[in-house]
């Protein structure tokens, strides 16, 4: 029996031992490893090739009714004056529209009272041809738009993948060069890549609360100019080195 139980426990080392050995050799052990840590950042500028103007009309009427329509009818004149003008109807949509109480001033809340109802319909339109922005507005406050809240510019997917796809190779390049130098200085040879992260984007250009108003008593087209917008890569780089 005591010898049954020896032959048990020199098998069960051995076995052990077996699996010790085939984790130490494995090349993605983390505690084996011998590894270089490097980060690098691309930065590339682009120019935006899309465009989203945000227009509002507000209304404002005792009767709830009547400032529904009345906003209606002039939305459905900034409408038909846009797609007019060559905007394709699909580039126009509806992203917000508000019905809410105006009060008279009351010294109490408890004493305030209903002066009327404002009515708020907010237009987006998305734009192929930044160029163009300027003009849009200008129909859009021409044909009954009071509000004007934001611009923003932005690139298509098809650009921002390529100059993604150009800050990303800026950002490996950059790791890679501060790798070599930390291993050209420990005298080691980097022999691999255990892994990589990598992450990427970019901010759209954002104008808010330009004023309508302002737009409607000048005489000259508005200039409006989109700006660059800079993608940027960063990747994180593990080398296996020896």
């Amino acid at each position: 029996m005591m010898r049954k139980i020896a032959i048990l426990s020199a098998t069960v080392l051995l076995v052990a031992a077996a699996v010790i050995g085939c984790a130490a050799a494995s090349p993605l052990d983390s505690g084996s490893d011998r590894v270089i840590h490097a980060s690098g950042n691309g930065n590339v500028i682009g120019t935006p090739d899309r465009a989203q103007v945000s227009l509002a009309i507000e209304t404002e009427n005792p009767d709830v009714k009547t400032a529904q329509q009345d906003n209606a009818v002039r939305m459905t004149q900034v409408i038909d004056a846009l797609v007019a003008a060559g905007i394709p109807k699909e580039a126009l949509k509806t992203t917000g529209y508000t019905i809410y109480p105006v009060y008279i001033d009351s010294k109490s809340p408890l004493d305030q009272k209903n002066r009327s109802y404002r009515v708020t319909n907010t237009l987006t339109v998305t734009l192929h041809d930044v160029g163009k922005t300027g003009d849009v507005i200008d129909i859009a406050v021409a044909n009954g738009i009071n509000q004007a809240s934001s611009i923003q510019f932005m690139l298509s997917d098809e650009q921002a993948q390529v100059l993604r796809t150009e800050a990303l190779k800026k950002a490996v390049a950059r790791a890679r060069a501060d790798a070599d130098t930390v291993a050209s200085a420990l005298g080691v040879q980097i022999t691999n890549i255990r892994d990589v992260d990598i992450s990427s984007g970019y901010t759209p250009v954002l104008y808010e609360n330009y004023m309508a108003g302002d737009m409607m008593k000048a005489a000259a087209p508005t200039p409006i100019q989109p700006g660059d917008v800079t993608v940027s890569a960063t990747v994180s780089v593990n080398y296996l080195f020896r």
